[in-house]
């Protein structure tokens, strides 16, 4: 029975690399982009959350360091 001589290892691993480019070539053709409008607004967006979530978080802080500083006022 004849053995099957395996490929070269280089000549299979650039074949799936080769492969990898191609799907992904083609797989970015399906994709959508958005305009530069939407991707200002939704940055917009994302920014004005984060400065809302930091002032929420600013105040929380705020609140407990004042508590914890009265706490301690207190029993000292």
């Amino acid at each position: 029975m004849a053995e099957v001589k395996k490929e070269n290892w280089f000549k299979r691993t650039w074949g799936r690399v080769k492969k990898y480019f191609r799907d992904l070539r083609s797989e970015l053709k399906k994709v959508v982009w958005p305009t530069s409008q939407q991707v200002l607004k939704n940055t917009a967006i994302v920014v004005g959350c984060v400065l809302v979530l930091g002032v929420f978080i600013w105040l929380f802080d705020f609140v407990a360091q004042f508590g914890i500083d009265a706490l301690i006022s207190v029993f000292h």
